[in-house]
């Protein structure tokens, strides 16, 4: 039985574990965290990726925790509405939060799959034979494979590739979100207010009225800063947003006491080929972008091409790879797109484009092209059929 490492507990490797598991691997599935992520923000899927969830058993499950779609309504200094984009926009066909998303395909993969929990890669070394793996804390192992799927700042993608800086590109925003007490009868839905190169929000919680969080895009060259220095990234994002009308400053006074922040650059990666040797890349760590592309959808389908190529190529893992990045590298380039935009469409950095954005959106005919080419760029892959996936047919014995 052949083993795999694979980097990442959030979508993409719990997703890759369950059906590397299914068909004759031994995956073990190592992530920095001590347990599985909860939290974040909503991700959505539509066309193609269902049909892989349904493949996988979890769809059912997947729409029992679906938000049911959320609004956004663009509102001036005075809450009055300027624009309302409804909740398809963004929600797709099926719009869960990440963290209850993670933990569906935590639970699903874990009777195939072992989980070490708060440790982390330190180096990778390929021998003929397969990767010599040390961590941060646990005894040193070998695999037979290495599958990053650890993010857009990939740990395995810097270990066998080389630093962030040659693969990841800033796309002038930054984004952040975080718990707000006080709120309440929001509904589903988030209301937006903008100032040039800026964008802040409130939403509710779609499970307990009486939770809401915020949410803001600002304008912003690339910050140097400690990703784990949470009061440094409080006071980066209290500066940006200083000074905003509407609810900005009831929503920053929360800042201080939020305990679940999230901050981080809006950015993309690129990287060519996807796989060095036995090492290979995953979701996010081979074509991420931060918000607003398909990356939640990307990864999973990803995961489900990645195991079927493995078992189609008899664990041959030079023709998997390949034929991997083949099929999916044209699928996933499109489903960057939206992520390139997001952070102008948000927070135009000019008054008239975003008075634009509102008048063009206002109009159902434009509001349609939009849905359609979100629909567009997820069905763009004709998604292939695996036997062994359908079956579990057993593959990788040595």
């Amino acid at each position: 039985m052949r083993s795999v490492l694979i980097s990442g507990a959030g979508i993409a490797g719990p997703a890759l574990a369950y059906w590397l598991g299914r068909t004759g691997y031994r995956p073990t599935v190592v992530e920095v965290a001590a347990a599985p992520r909860r939290g974040g923000s909503a991700v959505d899927f539509r066309g193609g990726h269902l049909a892989v969830l349904e493949r996988m058993g979890v769809l059912d499950a997947l729409r029992e925790e679906q938000t049911g779609g959320s609004p956004m309504r663009f509102v001036d200094a005075d809450g009055r509405r300027l624009m309302e984009l409804p909740g398809d926009f963004a929600g797709g066909e099926v719009e869960v939060l990440r963290g209850d998303l993670a933990r569906v395909l935590y639970e699903h993969s874990r009777p195939y799959a072992e989980y070490v929990f708060g440790d982390t890669v330190t180096a990778l070394t390929q021998t003929p034979d397969g990767v010599d793996a040390t961590f941060a804390h646990g005894p040193a192992r070998t695999f037979d494979l290495v599958i990053g799927a650890d993010g857009v700042r990939s740990t395995v993608r810097r270990l066998a590739y080389g630093p962030h800086e040659r693969y990841v590109s800033h796309q002038g925003y930054h984004v952040a979100s975080w718990e707000v007490p006080g709120f309440s009868g929001l509904g589903r839905g988030s209301l937006l207010y903008n100032e040039p190169g800026r964008m802040i929000s409130v939403g509710g919680d779609h499970r307990d009225p009486d939770r809401a969080y915020a949410f803001a895009v600002f304008a912003s060259p690339p910050i140097d800063y400690p990703r784990r220095d949470l009061d440094r990234q409080r006071a980066i994002i209290t500066a940006a947003l200083d000074g905003m009308g509407w609810q900005a400053s009831r929503l920053l006074a929360a800042l201080p006491q939020a305990s679940d922040l999230y901050f981080d650059a809006i950015c993309r990666v690129d990287v060519t080929p996807w796989s060095r040797g036995r090492i290979a890349l995953l979701g996010d760590a081979a074509c991420g972008a931060t918000i607003g592309g398909m990356g939640a959808g990307t990864a999973i389908v990803g995961a489900y091409v990645l195991a079927g190529e493995l078992a189609a190529a008899g664990d041959d893992h030079t023709v998997a790879f390949a034929r991997y990045e083949a099929l999916l590298g044209g699928y996933a380039r499109r489903g960057q797109q939206g992520g390139e935009n997001t952070g102008r469409f948000l927070a135009p950095r000019r008054a008239w484009t975003a008075r634009a954005r509102n008048a063009l959106l206002n109009r159902q005919y434009f509001m349609n092209l939009l849905l359609k080419s979100a629909d567009d760029r997820t069905n763009a892959l004709d998604l292939p059929d695996y036997p062994a996936l359908r079956t579990g047919q057993q593959h990788g014995t040595r």
